[in-house]
C-alpha cells in the first residue's frame, strides 16, 4: 500500500453513478493518484464507466479485498457513506467520500475515529475550497485585506429539484434538505477562510407541504409530501468572534443575493459560489468600490467542464491528490474527515437549533485547514 514511497496512489471508486465522471475525467490532470477499478450494485453502471475510462469493474467486496487498490473513492448516495467506509476501513484502505462524511455526526465520528485507530486516513468533499477562488480569498484573509473579521452573510437559495429531477422526493426528506445538500460548500469555505464554528442559533420552515414534480419523467405531474424544513436561516459564531447569517433555501424562486460576503475592521470580501473552484472574487477596501478579481487566469480557476455546466471550473479529485500527497509526506490531508465532520458537526446544530428554537454549541475540535501555496498547488499536477 502506497504510504509514503512516492508511487501512485492506487485508487477503486465505489458508485458509479453521474459523480463519478467528474473524478475519472479528472484524475489524468493530478500526480499521485491512479483511478484502477470501479464498482457499483449495479454492474452494468460499472462496466460502462470501466468501458468509458480504461479501468477494471469489480463488484464492491472484490474491489474492497483487492490488494491492488490503496484508497476507495466512495461515491455512494449518503445513506450508503458510512457503511462503504467502514467496510473500506476495516479491509485497510484509506477513503475519500463524497459529501456529507456521513448522515448523523455520530456515524462521522465512528469513522474518523476508525481511521485513525487502524493508521488510515479519511478525506471528504468538498475540496472546492482548494480552488483558485478558495486560494485566492485565503491569502487576501491570511494578508489581513479586509483585517479582522466581524460579520458576514452567505446564502444558497433556490426553487429546489423538482423542476429538473425525475424522481426528486428524497431530496426533501429526514437527511437532506438544503442544509445538508449544500450546506457542506458553504460552510467549508467558510471554516477555511475563519476557522471552526462553535456556536448556532436557527430558525427553520418549509413553504410547502407538498412539491409537485414538474421535470420530465414518469412521475412528471405527481406530488410528494416535504418531510424536512426547506428553509433554514441560521446565525453562526466563530472561534474567532465572526458571526455569519447563513440561508439555505429551496422556497426562493429568484434573488440577488451573493453567495458569500465577509466584511472586517478594514473592508470586506465577496466570494463566487462555492460549489465551484473559480469565479469571481471582489473587494471593497474601507468602504471603497468593489475591486474584482476572476479567478479564471489562475491554477484550478479556468473553465473546463463541458458536461452539465459549461461555465463552471470543476477540478474534483484535486483533494484526493492532495491527501495522496499527505501521504507521502506525513501531514495533515486539507479536505481531511476531521474537516467534514465539523462542518456535520455544524450542520446538525443547525437542524436542531431550527427545531427546538435553542442555540447550539458546536463541541468537538478541528484545525483550520493549512493554506494551499500556489506552488504547493502546482506540484499537485501531473
Amino acid at each position: 500500500m502506497a504510504k509514503g514511497d512516492g508511487s501512485a496512489l492506487r485508487i477503486g471508486v465505489v458508485g458509479c453513478g453521474s459523480i463519478s465522471v467528474a473524478y475519472m475525467r479528472n484524475a489524468p490532470l493530478f500526480s499521485g493518484v491512479r483511478i484502477t477499478a470501479c464498482a457499483d450494485l449495479n454492474p452494468q453502471a460499472a462496466v460502462r464507466r470501466a468501458d468509458e475510462y480504461g479501468l477494471r469493474a469489480l463488484d464492491v467486496d472484490g474491489l474492497m479485498s483487492d490488494p491492488e487498490i490503496d484508497l476507495v473513492l466512495n461515491l455512494t448516495i449518503p445513506a450508503a457513506h458510512y457503511d462503504v467506509s467502514m467496510q473500506a476501513l476495516a479491509a485497510g484502505k484509506h477513503v475519500f467520500t463524497e459529501k456529507p462524511l456521513a448522515v448523523t455526526a455520530d456515524l462521522g465520528r465512528a469513522l474518523v475515529a476508525d481511521a485513525d485507530r487502524r493508521g488510515l486516513l479519511i478525506g471528504s468533499a468538498p475540496d472546492t475550497f482548494m480552488g483558485a477562488a478558495g486560494r485566492r480569498a485565503r491569502r487576501l484573509m491570511e494578508d489581513g485585506t479586509i483585517g479582522t473579521p466581524v460579520t458576514g452573510t452567505a446564502f444558497m437559495l433556490g426553487r429546489g429539484m423538482e423542476h429538473w429531477h425525475p424522481d426528486p422526493a428524497f431530496y426533501y426528506q429526514p437527511g437532506a434538505g438544503p442544509v445538508l445538500d449544500m450546506g457542506p460548500y458553504y460552510l467549508t469555505m467558510m471554516v477555511n477562510l475563519m476557522g471552526p464554528v462553535r456556536r448556532v442559533q436557527a430558525v427553520a420552515t418549509s413553504g410547502q407541504a407538498e412539491r409537485l414534480i414538474t421535470a420530465p419523467g414518469p412521475k412528471q405531474g405527481t406530488r410528494f409530501a416535504v418531510g424536512t424544513p426547506t428553509t433554514v436561516l441560521s446565525l453562526l459564531q466563530f472561534a474567532c468572534g465572526a458571526t455569519v447569517t447563513f440561508g439555505a433555501s429551496w422556497d426562493v424562486f429568484r434573488h440577488s443575493n451573493h453567495p458569500i460576503e465577509l466584511h472586517g475592521t478594514k473592508g470586506s470580501l465577496r466570494l463566487p459560489d462555492p460549489d465551484t473552484f473559480g469565479g469571481v472574487l471582489a473587494v471593497s477596501d474601507g468602504g471603497q468600490d468593489w475591486q474584482e478579481t476572476d479567478t479564471a487566469g489562475l491554477l484550478y480557476g479556468a473553465v473546463n467542464w463541458p458536461v452539465m455546466a459549461p461555465d463552471r471550473a470543476n477540478y474534483r479529485m484535486l483533494g484526493l491528490a492532495d491527501l495522496a500527497r499527505a501521504l507521502q509526506t506525513g501531514r495533515a490531508p486539507r479536505a481531511s474527515g476531521q474537516l467534514a465532520l465539523h462542518v456535520l458537526e455544524v450542520m446538525e446544530a443547525i437542524l436542531r437549533a431550527g427545531e427546538t428554537g435553542v442555540a447550539q454549541y458546536v463541541g468537538g475540535t478541528t484545525a483550520q485547514p493549512a493554506e494551499l501555496g500556489e506552488d504547493e498547488a502546482r506540484r499537485l499536477l501531473a
